[in-house]
């Protein structure tokens, strides 16, 4: 706020403020000149008719504004008066549109992401990784949703297109629209995707549609997070700060900090510097002050980084400038457009206090997932205000004969027949026959049913069918979708063998996590 100073003598009166001095501000004081008593009622009036008067005049006062009176003895005289309100400019979702990036090849998340995009990947037993942009969309009432898509994309693109096209959720006036990478005339119409800003340049031409003109800001979202999140509260934050670029950040610890773009803000949440993915020295150099965040001593020691989200907030003029004129051969958002934007705009940040995990490796993956069955849980799907949305299966409830379980979820039309699960998540038309022993286990389910006499015919056969055999014991595992495995099978890593290739047999090590890949079959007695 804009204030000054100043050593009057008694009896002087502040003029209101007026085109002069500090009235140009855009924060300040407004100020009403008072002649006479307070306690005479002609005052009263005319002091109400003035504050009014002022009220109409002035019906774009910026947020910041202080509305005073001065008199000449405030000591012994009083008088209460409501004072005029102004509406704080709020912001409208039919401005906003959202790009959800989803084109990533998956690396990190390989196996897993062999034959299926990212966002596709399934969570939490009958979710997938793109629902969670998607829903808090939709429970944020953005109505405009783009999502960008290129590697392993026909998984997605089927989701996408079961879930959020009809199925009761009403998107009004807006839409949801599939960009898939793409090729055009011309050289530079050749390349696919080069990165997240690449991504996004390439449709930028679409903001130039009549429908989409009216667009103020642009919110950037990734599609392989879990948290739960108004959007309209991140963008309310970055329009009250007239920034140009917002960035949602979160406090993280030493062990995942170089796993992130880094940041660095002052006393005013201006973000003064930024690093993607620093080491070493560099990371060390992006630590922060905790009285910046409000932090205890504690928590700031835990966590002394201050981590992007990976959701930022363009003015929709200033995405257009920096991609097309100032920066048209920057590629990635993180390592380039974001460094490069703090010397000339107003990049703020906005601290997100609640739950968020980037399901950015494995290991995180699985962790995520697994905590989801705890007793006491960070993140929960379960919200009747802020539900999540996912494709609708039609599938009957799940049917259990004398099974054990703890601490597990259990996702529709499953089969269980005397076996034993505990902090472990059994994705849809899973079967488990008995004796099986299931721990710290997730298991994404399969896509099809095979009736009690395919199962039969399979078994009397000597081959496997899709499920888990009888008394199979699995420990700390990841079982894709379709999986077949035998009875009497035993998956418990007991060598503690971090890392293995074994893609010949049917399964990965990644982190000491054993994964069992999509439609594989691992025989009767195999021993990992």
């Amino acid at each position: 706020m804009d204030s000054c100073c100043v050593t009057v003598r008694p009896n002087v009166h502040f003029p209101r403020v007026g085109k002069i001095g500090f009235g140009e501000c855009e924060n300040g004081f407004w100020g009403v000149k008072v002649r006479g008593s307070v306690k005479g009622d002609g005052w009263i009036n005319g002091l109400s008719r003035k504050l009014r008067a002022d009220q109409k005049r002035v019906s774009k006062v910026r947020i910041g504004l202080v509305y005073n009176v001065m008199t000449s003895d405030n000591s012994r005289e009083t008088i209460t008066e409501k004072m005029p309100t102004y509406k704080k400019q709020g912001v409208d979702p039919k401005n906003v549109a959202s790009i959800i990036l989803g084109g990533g090849a998956g690396t990190q998340l390989y196996p897993l992401t062999s034959r299926t995009a990212t966002p596709a990947v399934p969570v939490g037993g009958c979710y997938k990784l793109i629902d969670i942009p998607m829903s808090n969309c939709i429970n944020s009432g953005i109505n405009k949703i783009f999502i960008l898509t290129q590697f392993n994309s026909a998984s997605l693109h089927r989701h996408i297109s079961r879930t959020y096209h009809g199925n009761g959720i009403n998107f009004g006036d807006g839409f949801v629209e599939v960009l898939a990478a793409t090729q055009t005339p011309g050289e530079a119409g050749m390349n696919w995707f080069q990165g997240t800003a690449d991504a996004v340049r390439q449709f930028l031409w679409l903001f130039e549609d009549a429908r989409n003109k009216k667009i103020e800001n642009i919110l950037i979202l990734s599609g392989d997070q879990l948290y739960r999140m108004d959007y309209m509260e991140l963008i309310q934050n970055h329009i009250d700060r007239n920034a140009d670029i917002t960035l949602s950040c979160v406090p993280v610890g030493e062990s995942r900090a170089s796993d992130y773009g880094l940041m660095k803000i002052d006393s005013t949440g201006r973000v003064t510097q930024f690093s993607e993915k620093p080491e070493g020295a560099d990371m060390k150099a992006m630590q922060i002050d905790r009285r910046l965040l409000g932090l205890s001593p504690e928590e700031a020691i835990a966590k002394p980084y201050i981590a992007s989200m990976g959701v930022y907030v363009f003015k929709t003029d200033v995405l257009l400038k920096l991609l097309t004129r100032r920066y048209p051969t920057a590629n990635d958002f993180g390592s380039e457009i974001i460094p490069s934007a703090l010397k000339e705009h107003n990049v703020q940040a906005y601290l997100f206090q609640d739950y968020w995990d980037d399901i950015g490796t494995l290991k995180s993956f699985y962790d995520a997932n697994l905590a989801l069955t705890e007793e006491l849980v960070k993140f929960e799907f379960y919200d009747p205000k802020t539900p999540f949305y996912t494709s609708p299966r039609f599938l009957p409830p799940t049917k259990m004969d004398r099974c054990k379980i703890k601490n597990a979820i259990i996702s529709h039309g499953c089969f269980l027949r005397e076996c034993t699960i505990e902090h472990s998540i059994v994705g849809e038309r899973s079967r488990l026959d008995s004796g099986v022993e299931l721990k710290d286990t997730l298991m994404m389910g399969a896509d099809s049913y095979q009736t009690e006499t395919e199962i039969a015919s399979l078994l009397a056969l000597g081959e496997v069918p899709v499920g888990v055999g009888q008394n199979t014991k699995i420990r700390n595992c990841i079982i894709d979708k379709n999986a077949k495995i035998g009875k009497d099978v035993i998956i418990i890593n007991k060598d503690g063998v971090q890392e293995a290739d074994r893609s010949s047999e049917g399964f990965y090590i990644r982190s000491g996590i054993t994964i069992i890949l999509e439609k594989a079959t691992i025989k009767d007695e195999t021993v990992i």
